[in-house]
């Protein structure tokens, strides 16, 4: 029986139109992009500064959309509004509010409307628009919330002037590029403290470092950023990568393709990612040399989150790997445990002083309790060589500069490597920077974890031997083990 083609016709098309009034149904993040959702329910300030068109506005436009209706997905973990809220958005003018957040979340006007992140059903009335030389640039939409109530989202922009971002308090605050003035992330700020909500940022840093960029580099209690590159982004093909790229000038390249503000100076490693950059299964296609040195380092999470790394150090070139790393935040002792002995379980561990600290509970150092989960940590925390005329190492608090000198040495020398697909590794390597000349100890997790195990690196064993000998021994003469 053959089917009446204008009938399948007209079922195609109303498919398609139930597609573009319910896309909220079809958003599938990219783990970075899920992340940076999971963050809301932490986090208060939270900032997604990226690469062009790696999908930041369309992740933002999503969660704006998610609590509006209150319809949020079975894999959602970030904040939850569970009655209907006042939104803000930001956006730099007129034109780009409608062009983009407008656009992003409602579709347009007219037939369009509706074919954004908010279901068309939702949409309570008729949007209202303001006189701003642009036809159709809408001030404020209603949505129906989950629960019945009803939700509403006022379009504000920055050329308006900070002043109107004064008077009530909005639950959430999307900004979308970053603000001109600093006063309007302020204003941002005083209005969510009433109603406890977040404010997200999502931006490409052509401004450079800013006053708003610093004040998330520089991080704190309920402050978040991630960063996204093309390598983040799978629908960006090599070739668009490649012609774009190209097409850029120099001094705006990284930051549009990387997502990574122009730090000058104030970079901590001041070197290109390419540099330093290694593809694991080219490099090694028959897998790391079993003469290659291994250790892993750890940094504990205390107040933030806790890291792992993994080194092959070839020592006959005297060239360091980094081949995995972890970073997780609010996970116990037993789960740490678990990445760390992953593996080879008896590669040893470096850790910090810190591990002498105790639990609040149980009474263990932080050290005994991932060794007692099976972690191979080191017999002692991790501390410098002795130096002539010393009797023994000195333990505890190590000072930072000269690790950080003898790996930026490394990288600007060749002899520092990292494995292309450890995306964190580089996200903390971009933003690790100084001010006044001194380093700032924040989003630095992995690196510290890295930066342990290279302090320690002289304890290194290779797979073969690790199994022959725990980690409290130093390395024994180089022929011993191959390396």
């Amino acid at each position: 029986m053959n089917a009446d083609p204008e009938l399948l016709a007209k079922l195609i098309d109303e498919f398609k139109q139930s597609l573009k009034e319910n896309k909220l149904e079809t958003y599938k993040p990219y783990d970075w992009q899920k992340e940076f959702h999971e963050a809301g329910s932490s986090n208060t300030e939270l900032m997604l500064m990226a690469a062009n068109r790696v999908g930041k506005t369309l992740s933002a436009g999503a969660e704006t959309a998610f609590h509006l209706t209150g319809l949020y997905p079975d894999w959602w973990e970030g904040k939850r509004y569970e009655a209907p809220i006042l939104a803000w958005t930001g956006s730099p003018t007129n034109e780009t509010s409608k062009d983009i957040v407008q656009k992003e979340l409602l579709g347009g006007m007219g037939e369009d409307l509706g074919t954004g992140w908010i279901p068309k059903s939702l949409i309570v009335g008729k949007p209202s628009t303001r006189q701003a030389g642009v036809k159709n640039v809408i001030d404020t939409f209603q949505v129906r919330h989950k629960t019945g109530g009803v939700s509403t989202c006022n379009l504000k922009t920055y050329e308006q002037g900070w002043q109107k971002w004064q008077g009530t308090a909005p639950n959430f605050v999307w900004l979308d590029e970053e603000p001109d003035n600093y006063m309007i992330f302020s204003e941002a700020q005083t209005r969510i403290l009433t109603t406890r909500g977040n404010i997200i940022v999502t931006f490409t840093p052509l401004l450079g470092m800013t006053e708003l960029v610093q004040h998330f580099q520089e991080g704190g209690r309920g402050i978040f950023m991630r960063s996204a590159t093309w390598e983040d982004a799978p629908h960006i093909s090599k070739e668009d990568r490649d012609r774009l790229s190209a097409s850029y000038r120099d001094h705006e390249r990284d930051a549009r393709t990387k997502g990574v503000p122009m730090m000058g100076q104030g970079a901590v490693y001041p070197v290109s990612d390419e540099d330093i950059t290694f593809d694991l299964y080219e490099q090694f296609p028959n897998g790391i040399p079993s003469y290659f040195a291994r250790i892993k380092g750890c940094d504990f999470g205390m107040d933030h989150p806790a890291a792992g790394c993994e080194l092959a150090w070839d020592r006959d070139q005297d060239v360091i790997y980094v081949i995995d790393c972890y970073r997780k935040a609010n996970a116990l002792a037993p789960y740490h445990a678990s990445w760390l002995k992953k593996g080879n379980p008896m590669v040893p561990v470096a850790w910090p002083h810190d591990g002498m600290n105790r639990e609040k509970s149980g009474g263990k150092t932080l050290a005994q309790a991932y060794r007692q989960h099976g972690a191979n940590m080191m017999s002692k925390s991790a501390r410098y060589p002795k130096v002539r005329g010393e009797k023994e190492e000195k333990g505890g608090a190590q000072p930072v500069e000269p690790i950080v000198e003898e790996i930026l040495q490394r990288m600007v020398t060749g002899r520092f490597k990292a494995a292309r697909h450890l995306k964190d590794f580089f996200e903390e390597k971009r933003s690790y920077h100084r001010k006044d000349g001194r380093i700032v100890d924040r989003r630095d997790d992995i690196l510290k974890a890295v930066a342990y195990a290279v302090m320690m690196k002289r304890y290194a064993v290779a797979p073969s031997a690790a199994r022959a000998r725990r980690s409290s021994a130093p390395q024994a003469a180089h022929s011993s083990v191959r390396l």
